[in-house]
């Protein structure tokens, strides 16, 4: 049953955060420029390039995460599959939320939205370090191969979430 929750919530969330950056882009047609918020040109191929490992890195983690015992599994010294499907729902709401605050941010300029998409921003940033501190405290340790794929992949969900979104995007983003 805690494996169908985290199932559902990865399932409901993701497709949640495919179908709004679907309608922002079928309702702002413009939305692939203004969406940079002001990130240097010379900066957009690294994003690019971590966008698709950040993507990468989240299938490693769900897969690491979907071959867990859901009984013997702990995370953070407590019982793995609550923590865990918080962590997600944690980085999968605010995700799906982003584009539209974006776009509201922008139509509006007002404060209030530029602040709502960074504090969005700040809880996807929260729930990547989350999920990187769960790989690293999952016991019992997996097999070195998925354990190392997860951590890794992790890493790479935290460089474009924290690093690059909440911290230098949010820095350029004005609205």
């Amino acid at each position: 049953m805690k494996k169908a929750v985290w199932a559902l919530i990865n399932l409901l969330g993701g497709t949640a955060v495919i179908g709004s950056y679907a309608c922002g882009f079928i309702t702002h047609p413009d939305a692939s420029q203004v969406l940079w918020g002001g990130v240097p040109t010379g900066l957009r191929p690294l994003y690019t390039a971590c966008m698709f490992a950040a993507a990468a890195g989240y299938l490693a983690v769900a897969y690491f995460v979907l071959r867990l015992d859901t009984q013997e599994t702990t995370v953070f010294g407590r019982s793995g599959f609550g923590v865990l499907s918080f962590l997600y729902t944690l980085v999968l709401v605010p995700s799906a939320l982003w584009m539209s605050l974006t776009l509201l941010a922008i139509e509006h300029a007002s404060a209030p939205w530029i602040w709502a998409v960074r504090l969005a921003l700040a809880l996807v940033a929260a729930g990547s370090l989350g999920l990187l501190l769960a790989v690293l405290t999952t016991r019992p340790r997996p097999s070195t191969a998925r354990y190392v794929l997860a951590l890794a992949g992790s890493a790479a969900l935290c460089l474009q979430t924290v690093i690059l979104d909440a911290a230098v995007w949010s820095f350029y983003f004005h609205g």
